[in-house]
């Protein structure tokens, strides 16, 4: 008796803890909405995961990604992640296929108890752990550099690598990484390129790699550097030959987030949330363009 007594109150206790974070969260939504829309203003994280999770869970929205349809005034005011999720998610197969994430952009709970990721075999690699972990889902979690991966040819069936590009060879400080890196703000760093000729390794014939970063000018912003369009074209060489491949391109103006053109976005900034640099009226969260990478390796 006693114990079921305890168990009720354990039960009661959690509810109440659950309710309070949720009420929490409510607030800060609703004080981002009431107060502007102000890119990282409070409430903003709260309420771009509310979207990005509605999204990713929406098949019409999928499908309108697919389509290259994305609906009016998508994405107000809400960073590139609200594209790269949705536009990655409307490109994985359902079944169970080996699938790597090659930054650690899928380690959330609401990415690893989607349906589409639920019935895959999961690893997330990164450069060193993490706060979240759900080995309790049986995903694996790997430790190292991306441009030296430790897994035998041909082993997985996808890639996906979101935004994590940019980052390689930069001053990755503010994640708590302690590694040596370009310390030269005007020169290019083209390290990203043996991440990505890995990736191909390790990607099985037929496989898929979904490739995302910030496009436009070249910018060093110290901690990711935005990839030009000679950039881009020293990963379509790598490509060439190597199986087939689309570029598909994301530019947020002051209305959200559209479809765009190369072109279109060639000469694009993007907004240092951590500095300030690259702030307009536009008021953009962060990249102004993005460009989004599909990739088969051949057989």
């Amino acid at each position: 008796m006693i114990k079921q007594i305890i168990k009720v109150l354990k039960n009661i206790n959690r509810n109440l803890r659950y309710n309070r974070k949720k009420k929490k969260l409510l607030n800060e939504r609703l004080s981002f909405l009431k107060n502007g829309q102000i890119p990282w203003s409070r409430g903003y994280s709260e309420y771009k995961l509310e979207v990005i999770s509605k999204n990713i869970n929406d098949t019409e929205i999928l499908k309108t990604f697919n389509e290259k349809k994305i609906p009016k005034n998508y994405g107000y005011r809400l960073d590139e992640r609200v594209v790269e999720y949705p536009w990655i998610f409307s490109k994985l197969p359902i079944g169970n296929f080996k699938v790597l994430d090659a930054g650690s952009t899928f380690n959330f709970d609401y990415i690893v108890n989607h349906s589409v990721i639920k019935d895959k075999d999961l690893t997330i690699f990164t450069y060193s752990p993490e706060t979240n972990s759900f080995n309790n889902k049986r995903i694996s979690y790997v430790y190292g550099d991306l441009r030296s991966l430790p897994f035998k040819d041909n082993y997985y069936d996808i890639i996906v690598s979101q935004s994590t590009i940019e980052h390689i060879d930069m001053d990755n400080s503010i994640y708590g990484y302690n590694i040596n890196y370009n310390k030269e703000l005007n020169k290019k760093s083209y390290e990203y390129l043996k991440a990505i000729t890995e990736m191909i390794r390790v990607l099985k014939n037929n496989g898929s790699l979904l490739l995302t970063f910030p496009y436009g000018k070249f910018e060093n912003h110290g901690f990711f550097q935005q990839f030009d369009t000679e950039m881009v074209g020293e990963i379509e060489k790598l490509f060439e030959g190597a199986g087939k491949y689309k570029l598909t391109y994301f530019k947020s103006l002051k209305e959200g987030w559209i479809l765009s053109t190369k072109k279109e976005c060639d000469n694009e900034e993007s907004f240092n949330p951590h500095t300030g640099k690259g702030k307009k009226d536009d008021l953009a969260a962060h990249s102004r363009a993005i460009c989004c990478v599909h990739f088969n390796k051949n057989k």
